[in-house]
């Protein structure tokens, strides 16, 4: 979400820079890999970045529609003016479902009693969740027999599933395929649409053999599958503001618990940004940090407004700016890096956890 201060304003202490530019070219390539439409996820604020900028973004690559995950995300768009397809990939209960069709959403149901609730009340484009592995929602792909009658009364548009490791080389998307083509020769009758792929499937696999494609992670700079040749450009880049340096004898501690000890005379600077913007207490004397373009890292405990750096052989001035993840000259800082070091959080975490206390500022490109 954008703020109405100035963008000097947003840069006083820390913000996120935003390369729509990346993010658009990440889609273009993935549309190419696969070879059919995409259906981008934006739930989650595109994943912590902005979904209505995000979405006006991705329109260029003229998307089969936007997935979320609940229909508030939804009506966030459509109040915003995106008028393209918007599917709710999150099991609904009957009482969403008013809220649903006045959003103009496409549900995504396996619950035997969800469908026939959808159906006798009014109906409208669905898609069936089949699940095939991952066990979190949806019908059994073995078990589609008991909601055969309900899909001949209320004939699905589309039929799904989700991969629950396909970035990895232990053959389970391939089997969840099998289960899921297996499970649609069980269907009274074919959907028009079937759709299979997240980020790490839609890279293993080219041309897609299916309708459409739902990327996620990939499009906001994260890989998604060792070993498969298509890189995404980093989309995200967590800037601060130097406020203060400290000179520090051979001895003087650093934050919470004095678990960072100078040696010798030292130099720390203050940046305005702490764990209650997202950047995780775990990055305490591990992370890393980008000043002028040269390495170095995080010292002490990372406190919920401020983070301190080790600057002693970098010249640093007051409201120099320093990059926490994202690109500063040739360095680059992934957020898969910071994930790894925060106690190996997932890179989904990291980009979901960036607050909103952070002003997005959305750039073509901040390379």
């Amino acid at each position: 979400m954008t703020t109405t201060q100035s963008t000097a304003a947003q840069t006083t202490r820390a913000w996120l820079d935003i390369d729509l530019g990346a993010l658009v070219r990440n889609g273009a390539a993935l549309a190419r890999h696969a070879g059919v439409p995409l259906v981008p996820m934006v739930k989650a604020d595109a994943y912590g970045l902005g979904a209505v900028a995000c979405a006006r973004a991705l329109e260029a690559l003229d998307p089969h529609g936007f997935g979320v995950a609940t229909v508030t995300e939804a009506e966030e768009l459509r109040a915003a003016g995106i008028a393209r397809r918007v599917f709710v990939f999150s099991p609904l209960l009957p009482a969403d479902f008013a809220a649903a069709r006045a959003a103009r959403v496409i549900p995504t149901l396996g619950d035997p009693a969800a469908i026939a609730a959808w159906g006798q009340g009014g109906g409208g484009a669905w898609h069936l969740a089949i699940d095939t592995g991952m066990h979190r929602a949806g019908i059994r792909w073995d078990a589609i027999g008991q909601v055969a009658d309900l899909v001949r009364a209320h004939p699905p548009e589309g039929a799904f599933t989700h991969f629950h490791s396909a970035e990895r080389n232990d053959g389970s998307w391939q089997t969840q395929e099998d289960r899921f083509r297996a499970a649609l020769a069980v269907l009274p009758a074919m959907p028009r649409y079937l759709h299979a792929q997240n980020s790490a499937g839609i890279v293993r696999r080219s041309p897609s053999p299916w309708s459409f494609v739902r990327p996620g992670v990939f499009l906001y700079g994260v890989g998604s599958a060792d070993g498969a040749g298509l890189y995404p450009e980093p989309v995200v880049h967590l800037r601060a503001r130097v406020l203060e340096l400290h000179d520090l004898q051979d001895g003087d501690t650093v934050s919470y618990s004095a678990t960072w000890r100078s040696v010798g005379a030292r130099r720390v600077a203050t940046l305005g940004v702490g764990y209650a913007d997202g950047y995780r207490r775990a990055l305490g004397n591990r992370g890393a940090a980008l000043l002028h373009g040269v390495r170095t890292t995080v010292a002490g405990v990372v406190t919920m407004d401020m983070t301190m750096i080790d600057v002693t052989d970098i010249p640093c001035a007051l409201g120099d700016v320093v990059t926490l993840i994202g690109r500063d000259g040739e360095q680059l800082i992934s957020v898969e890096d910071v994930a790894t070091v925060a106690d190996f959080m997932s890179p989904y975490e990291v980009l979901t956890g960036l607050r909103q206390r952070l002003p997005r500022l959305y750039r073509e490109s901040v390379i």
